[in-house]
């Protein structure tokens, strides 16, 4: 797989590079709520500007219906670029039309544009491989190498990730080189006790993960509403808490496989509960009840681990020689809800491990409840395709950027 550096080496100088960014962040209305991903891939994207290239960025935000939609515009994202980069940074109002073009065409060495949301033509997503191909061609024509950086994306099979480099020399950004790079150390020479936390609403999200972890890790402590089905499949009552009924069995087996292999699957001992479920809003103050894991009131649902278990996580990632961490333990967003992630992630903190946060909400959760993100490991931006990568598939978009 190629890298930047390769590039460099080559020349890019003049060159029109298409850079296939992540800048999916969450917005409320037109503010960006959390600008992680944007701060994640600017160092590319200001090294391909230093080293003379015309930079074409072009990126996904949400989930458009393959038309253009205001709600989903990246403006926002190129003008929080553009602060971070220290330049200017001109933004085409679509994605392969005219605006597009004469962008891409004006750009001189060293400037910076970003395309309007991939997603708003319905190529990008479309499963047809022809019509995916057509949306491909026309993005190859704005440019003359491809750099992937879109770490996020990468286990998408969209036209921008996977069929684009195909048609362009393309290289790897420095970004998902790093990426790639960490989640080997997760797979392949793993410092042990490996220790992995599991969060988050779905347990089903989750499955493929665990099956494969199974294998690998020495402990896994399981908390947020995946917990729930867990508990259920002991015999717990759940009360109205999230619950995967149809998921029951899997657990059974799961935690049957845990026990023969020596893993420690940790469920929780004890949980915030309330009767409905709190303001993220207004964050009104939930006034919660702690009751133990085995005595959840059947009116009751389960919203964050409680003071029992955060003191018996923070024990077991103690002595870890690497901790991997995806999905939150209750609901962070609001301050009652959010003792238990808090904890986990000072849990990460203290110990002297090797500690990667997961992407998705968990580093959402990071930045949100004011942690210094350089005090951890590594802080993914991609938390389904870190998933999948755990999980042993193979990721199409890191795939197509083989030589």
């Amino acid at each position: 797989m190629k890298t930047i550096d390769d590039l460099a080496t080559e020349g890019v100088a003049g060159k029109r590079v298409f850079v296939r960014a992540d800048l999916n962040v969450p917005l409320d209305g037109t503010e960006i709520t959390d600008d992680g991903r944007i701060r994640a891939v600017a160092p590319t994207i200001a090294k391909l500007a230093e080293l003379g290239a015309k930079v074409i960025v072009a990126s996904h935000l949400g989930r458009p219906k393959g038309a253009p939609d205001p709600a989903f515009s990246l403006a926002p994202a190129a003008t929080r670029l553009g602060e971070l980069l220290g330049k200017d940074v001109a933004f085409a109002t679509d994605t392969v039309g005219e605006s597009a073009q004469a962008v891409a065409a004006g750009l001189a060495d060293g400037q910076v544009a970003v395309l309007e949301n991939l997603r708003f033509n319905a190529g990008e997503t479309s499963k047809d491989d022809a019509e995916r191909g057509a949306f491909a061609d026309q993005l190859a024509a704005l440019a003359d190498l491809y750099v992937g950086d879109g770490f996020g994306a990468v286990h998408r099979q969209h036209a921008s990730v996977y069929d684009l480099p195909k048609r362009l020399p393309h290289a790897a950004g420095d970004l998902i080189a790093t990426e790639v790079g960490v989640l080997k150390k997760l797979t392949e020479d793993v410092r042990r006790p490996y220790v992995v936390v599991l969060g988050g609403a779905k347990v089903s999200d989750k499955l493929a993960v665990i099956d494969q972890l199974l294998e690998k890790a020495d402990r896994i402590l399981v908390g947020g509403g995946m917990a729930y089905t867990f508990l259920k499949a002991k015999g717990h009552e759940v009360g109205i808490s999230l619950l995967q009924e149809d998921q029951v069995p899997a657990c059974l087996e799961y935690l049957a496989r845990a026990e023969k292999r020596g893993v420690e699957f940790v469920l929780p001992v004890d949980v915030l509960v309330s009767p409905e479920f709190p303001d993220l809003k207004g964050k009104t103050p939930a006034n919660p009840t702690t009751v133990a894991a085995d005595a959840i009131p059947a009116d009751q649902e389960g919203l964050d681990i409680g003071p029992k278990t955060r003191e018996l996580y923070a024990e077991m990632l103690a002595d870890a020689g690497t901790v991997f961490w995806n999905g939150p333990m209750g609901v962070f967003e609001h301050p009652d809800y959010a003792g238990g992630t808090k904890a986990v992630a000072q849990g990460l903190l203290n110990s002297k491990a090797f500690t990667v946060v997961g992407g998705g909400d968990s580093a959402a959760a990071v930045r949100l409840l004011g942690f210094d993100e350089n005090a951890f490991g590594h802080i993914s931006t991609g938390g389904g395709a870190s998933l999948e990568y755990l999980e042993g598939k193979t990721l199409p978009g890191l795939a197509a950027l083989e030589d």
